[in-house]
């Protein structure tokens, strides 16, 4: 593990930037963006644009290490380039900011109130070639869609022994089982879903950390006991449909807790801005979600 890299993703400043919209999202993402369907013909021309859109967002001035601490990039984003230099390292030699790659591949049929992730028999292969191109850790992301303590201790269970996995490659796993913010049984959902991580944290081997990546709680600073876990390297927050000025609100009354918002970090950005019109809404975008991760 990258010593330096460790030491910016556990105690600096900042928050990681979500860009991993994968396959389903990123026609959703290029059409907030201003890029219409018709817009490309097949897939590889869809990833051709939503990359052309990463690399704008990654060597914009504002996008650095000062401010921006991690970025989560897609499967396709790391094996692609920017300026000639592979994506991750891009990021942490030029722009100063930590690689993480998503690795989950969808979510599995909804059953007991939560989707579990897709089984992911090339995991071990993924990861492989992630240490080979400079990746610091991974994100895995399932749902929880009901206050279902039977399907929330099987997305728990099935998040950690992906995260173990993770660790036996020397990588940081970014646990993530997103909670839907719009479910009437939200808060007691969450109160279920720190119980269960509480209990798979001790199963964590001693000397190895891995980060939690958790929706916005409806009770301010329930996930307390996480931040100060010694076995969690950081909580960071998903902005999980929440405006940027909602999320940032609701994420400045969490104490210890960074953003990793994605649609809420894009907001505002369009194709067809100039240079400085795209430059100056990201700096704002990065100064206020950057702001609210500091409390």
């Amino acid at each position: 593990m990258n010593k330096e890299m460790a030491a910016q993703a556990a105690n600096k400043d900042g928050f990681i930037a979500a860009l991993d919209q994968s396959g389903g999202s990123t026609p959703k993402a290029l059409k907030l963006y201003g890029i219409n369907e018709g817009a490309w013909s097949n897939d590889a021309e869809m990833f051709d644009l939503i990359h052309q859109m990463r690399a704008r967002i990654i060597k914009s001035p504002a996008f650095t290490g000062d401010k921006v601490m991690g970025a989560i990039l897609f499967e396709q984003t790391m094996d692609r380039d920017i300026d000639g230099t592979p994506t991750a390292q891009y990021l942490w030699e030029k722009r100063g900011v930590v690689p993480f790659l998503k690795i989950d591949k969808g979510l599995a049929a909804a059953a007991d109130g939560v989707q579990l992730m897709k089984p992911m028999p090339e995991l071990d292969a993924l990861l492989t070639r992630a240490v080979a191109k400079g990746i610091f850790g991974t994100k895995e992301r399932s749902v929880v869609d009901a206050a279902n303590s039977k399907g929330i201790a099987a997305i728990v269970a099935q998040q950690f022994e992906v995260g173990k996995q993770v660790l036996a490659h020397g990588l940081v796993p970014i646990i993530e089982p997103e909670v839907t913010i719009s479910i009437p049984d939200k808060a007691e959902a969450e109160e279920l879903l720190l119980a269960e991580i509480l209990k798979h944290l001790d199963g964590v081997p001693a000397g190895q950390q891995v980060m939690l990546k958790l929706t916005l709680p409806t009770k301010a600073n329930l996930y307390k006991p996480l931040v100060d876990h010694p076995r969690v390297m950081r909580v960071v927050a998903l902005s999980g449909g929440y405006s940027r000025a909602e999320a940032n609100e609701m994420l400045a009354r969490n104490t210890g807790v960074i953003a990793s918002f994605s649609r809420a970090f894009t907001e505002g950005l369009s194709v067809g801005q100039s240079d400085a019109e795209f430059d100056a809404t990201l700096a704002s975008s990065i100064d206020s979600i950057f702001e609210a991760s500091r409390s």
